[in-house]
């Protein structure tokens, strides 16, 4: 039965995510919204909102290390996972605007939530601060999407298939519909997915924080998994690269803001763990994506190949632990010191040779 339930959830909320995007992006283009803004925002907000809903819906039932958990992972997720199995698909071309804006916007909302949990939890003051960051930054995309050229225009509105005269989503009532399903069927999964994982957990002995940060952050990932691997096998490989990187940006500040100012007046508590661990990782990770996308403006096979390797290695690092199996300490050490220093010396050898060949727009 729980594990029926665990299905339901993530059916229900894919299923939602859908419904959503689909009836606010027609609502908003019947309304002249440039196809633009709305893949920025309402698509963005879309295929987060599984995140979203699972986290202010662990924190209304107290449990605070699946609504951190799954941010935390899912963003280790986006990066490693979907964009590694999408560049393995095909390489990912990487867009300047995304070097030079979106990936260090990125990075800086990651340092954000560190600075701000740095004293254990994660309160209403500081859920704010992230849900107000969340609001400019969407208003700083409208006013900056004024200038966007015709082309830019039409690339965003192929991606969300703006209504056509006839078609049975050009209708107002229609679309309001999609909107209120895709909403009910997120909070439902939702609360079905976060029943089910705490269940799990119990049985297998391991913790909210494990479960939050692999099953639930993977889960609530698909719309995004979806996407990304969709846009390589299409050919639009860039939308497949931004889909990653503005969904990482709204987990932190839209999820984690609102699940904070959910919380009341006690916060969500910031685990040990996480804060030692985990959202170093998730730094790491961010921080990572610079001079990936900086050679050659492309994410290579080989690149999402190590991509993947270090997704497993993390999610087979954080079930040893929660295990405490024997072979842990020697996993450690074996990553620790051969596989990241190796990759990273690859990595800045390869940036280097092809740094005589930057664009110097950069």
């Amino acid at each position: 039965m729980t594990i029926l339930l665990f299905i339901g959830g993530l059916i229900g909320l894919i299923a939602g995510a859908d419904l959503l995007v689909r009836g606010a992006s027609k609502l908003a283009l019947s309304f002249g919204v440039s196809p633009l803004v709305v893949g920025l925002t309402i698509v963005a907000f879309g295929t987060s909102a599984p995140e979203m809903a699972v986290s202010t819906g662990a924190v209304l039932n107290g449990q605070t290390d699946i609504a951190i958990g799954n941010v935390v992972g899912s963003n280790i997720f986006n990066v490693l996972f979907i964009l590694g199995v999408s560049a393995l698909i095909t390489p990912l071309v990487v867009n300047i605007q995304l070097i030079r804006q979106e990936v260090p916007i990125m990075i800086g909302a990651s340092l954000m939530l560190l600075v701000l949990g740095l004293d254990g939890k994660l309160g209403r003051p500081d859920g704010a601060i992230l849900f107000a960051l969340m609001i400019a930054y969407t208003a700083f995309l409208i006013v900056q999407s004024r200038d966007d050229n015709k082309a830019s225009q039409n690339q965003c509105a192929a991606e969300i298939k703006p209504a056509v005269a006839g078609g049975w989503d050009s209708k107002l009532p229609v679309q309001i519909v999609l909107i209120v399903l895709g909403l009910g069927l997120l909070v439902l999964g939702s609360d079905w997915l976060v029943t089910a994982s705490t269940v799990f957990a119990r049985a297998m002995g391991v913790s909210d924080l494990v479960i939050g940060l692999t099953i639930v952050a993977a889960g609530t990932s698909l719309p995004e998994v979806a996407t990304s691997v969709m846009a390589a096998i299409k050919g639009e490989r860039d939308i497949a690269v931004g889909n990653v990187v503005g969904s990482s940006t709204f987990n932190i500040l839209g999820c984690l803001g609102l699940a904070g100012i959910a919380s009341g007046d006690s916060g969500l508590v910031m685990a040990a763990a996480v804060l030692n661990f985990d959202i170093w990782v998730m730094i790491a990770v961010a921080l990572a994506c610079l001079p990936v996308f900086m050679t050659g403006h492309e994410i290579a096979r080989w690149e999402g190949g190590v991509f993947v390797l270090y997704y497993a290695a993390y999610a087979s690092y954080l079930i040893l632990a929660a295990q405490q199996h024997d072979s842990l300490v020697l996993f450690s050490r074996a990553m620790m010191s051969f596989v990241i220093p190796i990759t990273v010396i690859t990595l800045i050898v390869v940036l280097l040779r092809r740094a005589k060949h930057a664009d110097p727009a950069l």
